[in-house]
């Protein structure tokens, strides 16, 4: 059943963003997604505005026009992308893309869809972060951008939480995906390496990471806020592994 609340989810045309935004549907939210190319599935209340989160500029013209037509109560920012290499292969290209998409766009839709939030006094925001941050070989950008998003929540959740908005984020761990797969075959040396790391002896799936997203998103967990979730098969505990 609508609920006629509205969630906005970036980088959902597959993997863990497209997994948020079906249990945000089978929540009976109504969700716009926000990248680059549109989603591989279709609902009655799933929509979809292509934007580069890259452009600033697009980003916050398109989440302006979305916060118009659009009662948004929920804001997932997932979008992401990894440039690899060690700390002097990185370039300023590099930079660019990685801080724009990962951190810069999360702030830009905060700044969009935070004050209709606190206008209605509810509402849920979460970042989806990386069990990387803590540390792995050829991924300074990427690791730095998604430690910057966990600060970048636990201010949010700061300013907001007397507003009724509740603010917290995931730390996904090796999950399967096109990403993924291309740098860890199936069958491969380096994916059984990887496992090898895993506690629960498998590699996660985006259903692993929307489930608790699920949890952290209903009207229901509004006592939690400010908080970080490893969703890592234990990889945050054994130091290996790291979407």
């Amino acid at each position: 059943m609508a609920t006629g609340e509205t969630a906005v989810v970036t980088g959902a045309s597959a993997g863990i963003g497209a997994a948020i935004a079906r249990v945000l549907l089978e929540q009976g939210h109504d969700v716009v997604t926000l990248q680059r190319r549109p989603p591989s599935y279709t609902h009655p209340r799933l929509s979809f505005r292509a934007v580069d989160l890259a452009d600033r500029a697009a980003a916050r013209q398109v989440a302006a026009e979305v916060a118009r037509a659009h009662p948004v109560r929920y804001l997932v920012n997932n979008a992401g992308v990894n440039r690899p290499g060690r700390i002097e292969q990185v370039t300023d290209e590099d930079l660019d893309q990685v801080f724009s998409i990962n951190l810069a766009a999360a702030i830009v839709l905060a700044q969009a869809f935070l004050p209709g939030m606190r206008a209605a006094r509810y509402g849920r925001i979460l970042n989806i972060a990386s069990r990387a941050m803590l540390g792995k070989v050829g991924r300074a950008a990427y690791a730095t951008t998604k430690a910057g998003l966990v600060g970048l929540t636990n201010s949010l959740a700061v300013e907001a939480g007397a507003d009724g908005v509740t603010v917290n984020a995931i730390a996904p761990g090796p999950v399967a995906s096109e990403l993924f797969d291309n740098g860890h075959p199936p069958g491969s040396a380096q994916r059984q390496r990887v496992i090898d790391g895993i506690l629960v002896g498998r590699v996660g799936t985006p259903e692993d990471i929307a489930n608790a997203a699920g949890f952290l998103l209903d009207r229901r967990s509004g006592y939690v806020t400010g908080q970080l979730l490893y969703v890592c098969g234990g990889t945050s505990v054994t130091g290996t592994g790291g979407q």
